[in-house]
């Protein structure tokens, strides 16, 4: 008989099972990759190959006792056994010119304060035609502080009645010194130091914070106030009996602490750098007095993710990555014991434990008096001109 020619070869169990194992594959696969598509771009994910990548951060060395504890515990983390985080120790400014001149170990510069932040894209746009700065954010704040050895800084408040840049240049130049300041003659002369203002963004700050000072001004210094023929004299005979060597802020209040009043009697550092090492100081020197300059500025120990060439996706996602980690609350209370304050807003400072409260007899405090406006570009550009003029005549 012959064949009906609409009829079909039918399919056997194992055709059907097969076909439903293909179109199971095929929906499974469709999702699997429509997920994927939304999480690589937010995170480094340990499935690019499963390979490990290193991201390079310059930083300053006020964070360091911080930052090395948190990269411990970010290796313990899932994200961080893929992700080497290199800590690269360098003054602020020096990580900033690292950078523009093309040190391919750094993916992010994280220095003190975002003082010389204008400074930096500026440069980078003429260098590189382009914005250095990815992604930014504040990893803690901090402001400035005078430290000065307690009884040191009894008899010179006694002498003078305050702490300020002013009385500073005064006792830099007392002929007598110490025996003038306090009728010490065994304490020789009043010796005061901060960093170099050409390698540390606390140097920077120091000269900016004797310029507010002088004008008694919150709002920018303009041109004509850091160009001012008076305030030069002024600021040059300052600087001119600093100790302005060190390029560390976290160096030069180590120094302090490691060799007591015969390196310095004062200094002006961050605060955390300060509450870090106040219990070091007591048990070797005696106790330590924090000042707060009346007119003061805060720090927000940035992180900039740069846009360089060098830097892959996937450093710049593992940059990210930590950022985050960082930014978490148990990373962020850790932070509070090396005197920093919390960038992330749902930690808290007024606690029982805290250093505010804790040192209150050594004269920390949260609250702060005037706040200065950060300075543009010209206005540092101009007194690290005038900084760098006096030194080398020096």
């Amino acid at each position: 008989m012959a064949s009906d020619p609409t009829s079909r070869p039918s399919l056997t169990l194992a055709g059907k099972a097969a076909i439903a194992l293909f179109l199971v594959a095929c929906v499974g696969g469709a999702f699997y990759w429509a997920r994927q598509r939304h999480v690589l771009p937010d995170r480094l994910s340990a499935g690019v190959g499963g390979k490990d990548v290193e991201v390079g951060i310059a930083y300053g060395t006020e964070k360091q006792r911080w930052l090395q504890w948190a990269v411990e515990q970010f290796k313990t983390t899932s994200e961080g056994k893929h992700i080497h985080i290199n800590l690269i120790p360098m003054g602020s400014l020096e990580g900033a010119h690292a950078a523009l001149n093309g040190d391919q170990r750094i993916q992010v510069w994280s220095p003190a304060s975002a003082v010389y932040k204008n400074t930096f894209v500026e440069d980078w746009q003429a260098k590189y035609g382009s914005d250095p700065i990815l992604k930014e954010d504040a990893l803690a704040l901090t402001p400035m502080v005078f430290v000065m050895w307690e009884e040191r800084y009894q008899a010179f408040q006694a002498h003078y009645g305050t702490v300020d840049f002013d009385t500073i240049n005064r006792a830099l130049h007392e002929p007598g010194g110490w025996q003038t300041i306090g009728q010490q003659p065994g304490w020789g002369l009043f010796k005061f130091g901060h960093t170099n203002p050409g390698d540390s963004n606390s140097g920077i700050l120091a000269l900016l914070l004797a310029g507010h000072g002088y004008f008694k001004k919150t709002d920018d210094l303009s041109l004509g106030d850091v160009t001012n023929v008076q305030f030069q004299s002024w600021l040059g005979k300052l600087e001119s009996a600093t100790n302005s060597d060190s390029n560390s802020t976290g160096n030069l209040m180590r120094e302090m602490v490691l060799k007591g009043p015969s390196s310095y009697d004062a200094l002006l550092v961050y605060e955390s750098v300060a509450i870090d090492y106040l219990k070091n100081a007591e048990g070797r020197w005696g106790p330590i007095h924090v000042i707060y300059p009346e007119y003061n500025i805060w720090n927000e120990n940035p992180y900039y993710i740069l846009n360089a060439s060098w830097s892959s996706d996937d450093q710049r996602k593992g940059a990210q990555a930590f950022l985050d980690f960082l930014l978490s609350d148990s990373i962020q209370k850790e932070s509070i014991t090396h005197g920093f304050r919390p960038a992330n807003p749902n930690v808290p400072t007024r606690t029982p434990d805290s250093p505010w409260t804790k040192y209150q007899p050594n004269g920390v405090k949260l609250d702060l008096g005037k706040i200065c406006t950060p300075p543009k570009a010209e206005i540092v550009t101009n007194l690290l001109a005038s900084w760098q003029r006096r030194d080398a005549s020096h």
